[in-house]
């Protein structure tokens, strides 16, 4: 049989007792025994009833035995739903219905409305709790270790992820075995992954970063990973003298550059520092540098695309750009209003088109014609422009783009500035209503721990560097930004909450 992602990934490691996860009580989980888990958890799924193409939704916290779910359902040709944890019980109903998920498992612990909600939707439901207990372990133990994989094709559904759904209905990406394993392999060879690397884990693997990102390139390269259960910040750095890679969101590294025991000297076994899910400010990319030695690479994606873009590893990091078009992936800035591409140093949407990109949205025909065009370019909705190099510089995202009495105002280009201030951690600047102008421009900052940034001296030095039209009519200083689960800035919040701080006159 024939099931391109599971043979690859997984099956290419049969029989191997090197090590896959390293857990934080100093146990050791092999290649062995972690795909004959996955085979017992696809026995469970089978008899359930589950057949190819049918979608399992997991919202379980992070173990060995939920990852090995995500090999089962490979395996078993299942599409693998996984949920964020925080989801309340509205959401996670939502997501049920709207994927016709046939398994829900669930974490007993948390979330006792599953089992009502399975019910409805005529779904089984399964529990799968942080100890790695369960109804779903319990039905494995007794399973042979060993499944005959289900044939897939590379165009066939692997996973089914959702989108933060920042504004309306969240829309589930559809992803392709061939999807998954292109990126995979692609990652691996670019950052030169191999089977003597030992990845640093603290990821979520509810999201593409943690599940698609970080495991799925240590499995094509036969690595193993020091698997977190989340992220501590001492136990990252207790345990970074063991690793050799460490992927993260930004947060990881400001947090390790405030840490009084991070230093080039427990950085000397690394090789590898990466950075995504959130843009990395310049400051800390070159803190970051001067502390240690390395520079960190940072990548661009996107839930719809996994990777597109990638810093080199050999050659120039900048920092401030997520880097060069990956191998086999194309990458153009086209004009809002016209749709024609835009030369190098233009400002425009970014599309990106290669074997990474999405199938389209699950039940969502129009909206996957209208972001995902005929000849195979996505609308990634993000804003961006390409360097004489090639270097890709992200700008903000589309509906982040302020006009304010008919000029385009990008707010990445202000917050550059206003992150440059003497006393300011980060900012994020955000558009509200204005009467006569339609929006204008407001600065919200985060000051550096003990210090209150001297507004009136932020203004002089904007008024300085940037044109009239783009200066803040009001910078406001709060304790910090609101985010998602991946640190990504939820501008739509800030937005909500400083609409009426302009009068409309």
């Amino acid at each position: 049989m024939i099931n391109p992602l599971y043979d690859r990934l997984f099956g290419a490691h049969a029989g191997k007792d090197s090590p896959f996860l390293r857990l934080e009580d100093g146990s050791v989980v092999t290649y062995a025994g972690f795909l004959g888990l996955g085979a017992q958890m696809a026995h469970v799924l089978a008899h359930g009833g589950l057949q190819p193409g049918d979608r399992l939704a997991a919202q379980v916290q992070k173990t060995p035995e939920a990852l090995a779910l995500y090999a089962a359902c490979v395996q078993a040709g299942v599409v693998f739903l996984p949920l964020n944890t925080a989801y309340t019980t509205d959401e996670l109903t939502y997501f049920i219905q709207d994927s016709g998920a046939r398994m829900i498992v669930y974490d007993a612990k948390s979330e006792q409305a599953v089992p009502s909600i399975a019910n409805r939707m005529g779904a089984r439901s399964e529990t799968l709790n942080a100890d790695g207990s369960g109804t779903l372990t319990d039905c494995a133990r007794v399973m042979p270790r060993s499944f005959p994989t289900v044939a897939r094709s590379s165009d066939d559904l692997a996973a089914l992820l959702y989108t933060s759904g920042t504004t309306g209905r969240s829309k589930g990406a559809m992803l392709s075995q061939g999807n998954l394993l292109s990126n995979a392999v692609t990652l691996a060879g670019e950052w030169r992954f191999t089977s003597e690397d030992v990845l640093l884990h603290a990821l979520p693997i509810f999201h593409t970063h943690g599940l698609f990102v970080a495991t799925n390139v240590t499995l094509a390269a036969g690595a193993s990973m020091i698997f977190l259960p989340r992220f501590d910040l001492d136990r990252l750095v207790g345990l970074m003298p063991q690793a050799t890679v460490l992927m993260g969101v930004p947060t990881f590294y400001t947090r390790l550059l405030d840490h009084p025991d991070f230093d080039c000297r427990l950085a000397s076994g690394m090789r590898l520092f990466v950075s995504g899910s959130a843009p990395l400010m310049a400051e800390t990319h070159a803190r970051f540098a001067e502390r240690t030695g390395h520079r960190i690479l940072e990548r661009y994606g996107m839930t719809e695309t996994n990777m597109n873009t990638s810093n080199p590893y050999a050659g120039d990091r900048r920092a401030g750009t997520v880097g060069l078009p990956l191998p086999g992936v194309e990458v153009k800035i086209t004009d809002l209003d016209t749709e024609a591409t835009l030369p190098a140093g233009k400002v425009g949407q970014i599309e990106v088109r290669g074997p990474n990109v999405f199938k389209g949205y699950w039940r969502m025909p129009e909206k996957t014609a209208a972001e995902l065009r005929a000849d195979g370019f996505f609308i990634t909705g993000d804003l961006g422009k390409i360097d004489e190099d090639g270097y890709l510089h992200i700008l903000g995202r589309n509906k982040d783009l302020i006009i304010s009495g008919g000029y385009n105002i990008y707010p990445k280009e202000i917050e550059l500035v206003l992150d440059a201030q003497p006393g300011v951690l980060e900012s994020a600047v955000i558009g509200v209503p204005h009467r006569d102008l339609g929006e204008t421009v407001i600065g919200v900052i985060v000051a550096e721990p003990g210090q209150l940034p001297d507004l009136d001296r932020i203004m002089t030095a904007v008024r300085a560097s940037l044109a009239r039209f783009k200066h803040p009519k009001r910078l406001v200083v709060v304790p910090d930004l609101p985010r998602n689960a991946m640190a990504k800035v939820q501008k739509n919040v800030l937005r909500e909450e400083f609409k009426e701080v302009i009068p409309a006159v």
